[in-house]
């Protein structure tokens, strides 16, 4: 498949694609965590849409669980870890149990004090802990406005080198991202040369299949898993508008406001961090400049 043409911004016609392909869309909460919507509500949209559905809640897996007693919807086991640092990672599984088991063994016992609190777990524990079983291991919105995407101040750029390659893939598009920050993203993407995935990283139902991923595969979580792993797939998608941001932030912010300190910390620690490296960086170039006009000083 040319890889020019495997990311698509623009609106997905739901309707022509899922006549020939099998459509995800792999990124999706629900008021387990910080989304707004209940499972039953969620199954009647995808069902509408003709479309399965990743459920990602943050460091919750109740919602996938019970998605995944439906019959009636196409669904992908899967979780949004938040590491230490703050920073998230997306986990998808073959099959329900897998995703349990990961959940009960390797994320529940590091838990903070809220579902939408930071695990105790670095980046790199968690991806670790993740390859004792088949899944597929994705850094969602990478660019992004704070500490939630891997491309930040917190990760130096050797570190950053280092979980990028352990990781299997980068999310292009996220329908809730600037358009800016997800066009970082595509580059970084096709830079790495690993899996793409795309999802609206939806809080409320208007906003499911906004952002979608396809491949022509059976509708089966290790078919399309597998499709994702070989490149295979598509990605198709659009931010959505100011006034649905306005919205789904305010979803957000309200099931964020019980994390409220633990935020406040993340946030200074992020800002701290980029002062810092700002701070080092004007040092430097100033260290740099008094160099040359000595060097030139020298040779008149």
């Amino acid at each position: 498949m040319n890889d020019s043409h495997r990311i698509q911004f623009e609106r997905p016609d739901l309707a022509e694609l899922t006549d020939h392909y099998t459509v995800v869309d792999l990124h999706f909460h629900s008021n387990y965590s910080d989304g707004y919507n209940s499972i039953p509500a969620i199954v009647e949209k995808a069902l509408d849409l003709g479309i399965g559905i990743a459920l990602t809640d943050h460091n919750e897996i109740r919602g996938a669980v019970e998605l995944s007693a439906s019959r009636d919807v196409f669904s992908i086991p899967g979780i949004e870890v938040t590491s230490k640092e703050g920073t998230h990672v997306l986990v998808y599984f073959d099959d329900i149990d897998s995703l349990v088991s990961f959940y009960h063994t390797h994320i529940e016992p590091f838990m903070g004090v809220d579902v939408m609190s930071s695990t105790f777990l670095e980046m790199e524990d968690i991806v670790d802990r993740a390859r004792d079983y088949e899944c597929l291991v994705i850094f969602p919105h990478p660019y992004c406005g704070s500490y939630a995407g891997i491309q930040n101040s917190y990760f130096s750029e050797e570190r950053l080198n280092r979980v990028l390659e352990t990781v299997d893939g980068i999310e292009v598009i996220n329908s809730e991202n600037l358009n800016k920050w997800n066009l970082r993203s595509a580059l970084l993407g096709f830079n790495l040369k690993k899996c793409i995935t795309g999802g609206s990283d939806g809080h409320r139902i208007y906003q499911m299949g906004r952002v979608v991923s396809y491949a022509k595969c059976a509708k089966t979580s290790r078919a399309f898993l597998n499709a994702v792993k070989k490149g295979k797939n598509r990605v198709i998608g659009k931010e959505i508008d100011l006034i649905h941001k306005v919205t789904s932030n305010g979803v957000k912010l309200r099931s964020n406001i019980r994390n409220y300190p633990d935020l406040v910390e993340k946030n200074l620690r992020y800002l701290n961090t980029k002062s810092r490296i700002f701070k080092d960086n004007m040092r430097r170039s100033l260290t740099e400049h008094m160099r040359d006009r000595r060097r030139r000083a020298r040779f008149r």
